[in-house]
């Protein structure tokens, strides 16, 4: 079998899977999300934090429930790391820096997951347990809970409030990601993946000598690590290595546990507003963008046009032997489109046109399907912004799922798609200029300068992968990058919010003859049209400075 047509059929067998599970998945989270039951579990979490869960909720006090919650958790984690030292099960390891401490921790609050040191030799069991993978479940479950109040916005009629903050986040933890981490934990483990919570191993070479290599619940943080779009890993390698990724099927597997939950969610969006058919539009809408993506990829990577390429039958360099060019290319660009930051290969190592892909998929906002939570909402400002163009065009008062989009609604969408480019222009732009940084760059040139940005876009948009090539642990770059991760999540929750509110206090408008039908495929293509052009206005010569500089000469 060559390793086109095998890429081929994983990506239908991959397809056929997230079809499968579309409907009972998203259907089952509409209801947890609207039920007015509470489990005894969760009363008891909410007795533990002093919270009424029956309380609804204007987008203000909502959003001080994020805020308030999220910074609880970058200070536990800073402090867990500099404690580090003196922890038991801390497998020898030192207490963290501050400014590494302070990075790692603002990255997995804010669900980007970016790491600037080596787990397997940085970070004991109970940081990697009690720490990181805590804060994979509750970062995710924020972004769901945060989707979830856009969703109410839009189904809601004149009222402003959005539900209750700690009640969706609890039941997003316990009710969809605890359950379905567990069951793909079992199933990683079947295959391979270790896990236990044993010391470090010394472990001979094929040519002699040996290295150390040290065990940890690794099938469990990985399973929520897909599954919640986090993408930290145990070990430095991420999902190439074997003890996290052992086999072809684990491979293809986490990239399904990946895109399972972004793509329910539009199903769980049709569902709540009331019309499956508004949710199908958004699918197929993220759907043609990763499939496109896909199929570019498979253009760059197997297009081999030099003796080494055509000896390995495309590019192999940075890729794992075990999984092949085709499954590798498709991780990547699941792991770029959502917010997810996993890799089983390097992308830096990538064609120059490959690893511009990667950097595009996440300029995108990485909507196809993003993150758990942040795609959704996102695609949705995208939504609000394609109706926004369509009204302009025929001259008519744009509307979205029957709420008018006014000028307050409009501008909270447009600051929403202009926070993450000011933040990976800016930043990119002081990282060159300024002297000491480019001394982290393993290459100079246009690859060099691609490094830098896909550092900043990562952080930026929250999604935690690394180009290689730059050394990023350092005062620079810890402290930059976690201040792109912070005001790159949180100010663009506060115009999601602020939107939500104001959908929800507004009265519906009836359907009329001049209405834009938004679940017809023709709404699908004028949304695909409007992120490609938003995203190439904004970034093109940033682009035309790196990958396709590099790619092109």
């Amino acid at each position: 079998m060559g390793p086109v047509l095998a890429g081929v059929l994983q990506l239908i067998a991959l397809m056929g899977a997230l079809a499968i599970a579309y409907v009972p998945l998203g259907t089952y989270m509409a209801r947890v999300y609207s039920s007015d039951r509470h489990w005894r579990v969760e009363r008891w979490i909410y007795k533990g934090i002093g919270a009424d869960p029956d309380t609804e909720m204007r987008w203000t006090a909502y959003l001080r429930g994020v805020l308030a919650f999220s910074a609880a958790g970058v200070l536990f984690l800073y402090l867990l790391q500099r404690l580090q030292g003196v922890l038991p099960g801390s497998l020898g390891f030192a207490s963290i820096d501050p400014d590494q401490a302070f990075n790692t921790a603002v990255s997995f609050v804010t669900n980007t997951n970016w790491q600037s040191y080596y787990g397997e030799q940085a970070m004991g069991h109970v940081v990697q347990t009690a720490g990181l993978a805590v804060q994979n479940f509750v970062s995710a479950a924020v972004g769901m809970a945060v989707a979830v109040a856009l969703v109410r916005g839009f189904a809601r009629s004149r009222s402003g409030e959005l539900g209750n903050f700690w009640a969706d986040m609890v039941r997003g933890v316990t009710r969809v990601l605890l359950p379905l981490a567990f069951v793909a934990a079992v199933a990683l483990v079947a295959c391979g993946a270790i896990q236990n919570f044993s010391g470090i191993h010394e472990v001979g070479q094929f040519m002699g000598g040996s290295q150390q290599w040290n065990g940890g619940a690794v099938a469990s943080q990985e399973a929520i690590k897909e599954l919640g779009t986090n993408g930290g890993g145990y070990f430095n390698a991420n999902s190439a290595h074997p003890f996290e990724n052992p086999t072809p099927f684990t491979n293809l597997f986490e990239i399904f546990l990946i895109l399972v939950i972004p793509f329910s969610l539009t199903r769980t969006f049709g569902v709540l507003v009331g019309s499956v058919k508004q949710g199908y539009a958004i699918l197929a809408t993220m759907a043609t963008i990763w499939i496109a993506f896909v199929g570019l990829m498979w253009w760059t990577e197997f297009a081999h046009r030099a003796p080494a390429f055509e000896i390995a039958g495309a590019s192999m360099e940075g890729k794992e032997v075990r999984f092949g060019v085709g499954a590798s290319s498709i991780f990547a660009v699941s792991t770029t489109l959502t917010s997810t930051g996993a890799v089983d290969s390097f992308h830096s190592s990538y064609t120059g046109l490959g690893g511009g892909i990667t950097l595009l998929g996440m300029m995108l906002g990485e909507i196809a399907p993003g993150g758990v939570g942040s795609g959704l909402y996102g695609m949705l400002i995208m939504a609000v912004i394609a109706v926004f163009i369509a009204g302009l065009m025929v001259g008519r008062t744009p509307e979205y799922l029957g709420k008018k989009i006014g000028t307050r609604e409009i501008k909270l969408a447009a600051c929403y798609i202009l926070v993450t480019p000011a933040l990976v222009l800016v930043l990119s732009a002081c990282a060159m200029a300024l002297p000491t940084p480019p001394h982290s760059m393993l290459n100079s040139g246009a690859h060099g300068f691609s490094e830098v940005l896909y550092a900043y876009t990562s952080a930026s948009n929250n999604n935690g992968s690394a180009f290689a090539g730059l050394n990023a642990d350092t005062q620079w770059f810890n402290t930059t990058l976690g201040i792109a991760m912070l005001l790159g999540r949180f100010v663009p929750m506060v115009f999601v919010l602020a939107l939500a509110g104001s959908l929800g206090e507004q009265r519906p408008v009836p359907v009329t003859a001049g209405t834009l039908r938004t679940e017809k495929p023709l709404f699908t293509g004028l949304l695909v049209g409007a992120i490609l052009i938003i995203t190439g206005l904004t970034y093109f010569p940033a682009l035309a400075l790196g990958p396709l500089a590099e790619g092109l000469a």
